[in-house]
């Protein structure tokens, strides 16, 4: 059984650092694309970052330069290292997971398209 657990979230002011964790189980770790996601209230859930299965990376607009996504070295882990936080970041983050790659021609795949998830952790920025 697939489980994605996240962690790090917490609350930090504008201009600064967290840097969240997710632990991964339950499948075939390089076969699969990982992303962050988040949702404000009253907001849809919106992609982060991506990272495909041999290690590209993509990032939504409004996160490039300050945020960077990454897999741990025992390969059943990944990180977002979030630099330089606005109150426009505050949100829930979630972990997800989809078998094999992280886009179709041009078009990354969104959250309708993420197979697993984890339960979130909240970030906020004041």
């Amino acid at each position: 059984q697939v489980q994605l657990v996240e962690s790090g979230g917490g609350s930090v002011q504008a201009g600064g650092s967290l840097t969240l964790s997710c632990a991964a189980s339950g499948y075939t770790y390089s076969d699969y694309c990982m992303a962050w996601f988040r949702q404000a209230p009253g907001k849809e859930r919106e992609g982060v970052a991506w990272i495909s299965p041999d290690g590209n990376t993509f990032y939504f607009d409004s996160v490039k330069g300050r945020f960077t996504v990454s897999k741990g070295k025992t390969k059943n882990s990944m990180f977002l290292q979030m630099n330089t936080l606005k109150p426009e970041d505050t949100a829930m983050y979630y972990c997800a997971a989809r078998r094999y790659g992280c886009y179709a021609g041009r078009h990354l795949y969104g959250a309708p398209d993420f197979d697993y998830w984890g339960q979130g952790t909240q970030v906020t920025v004041s």
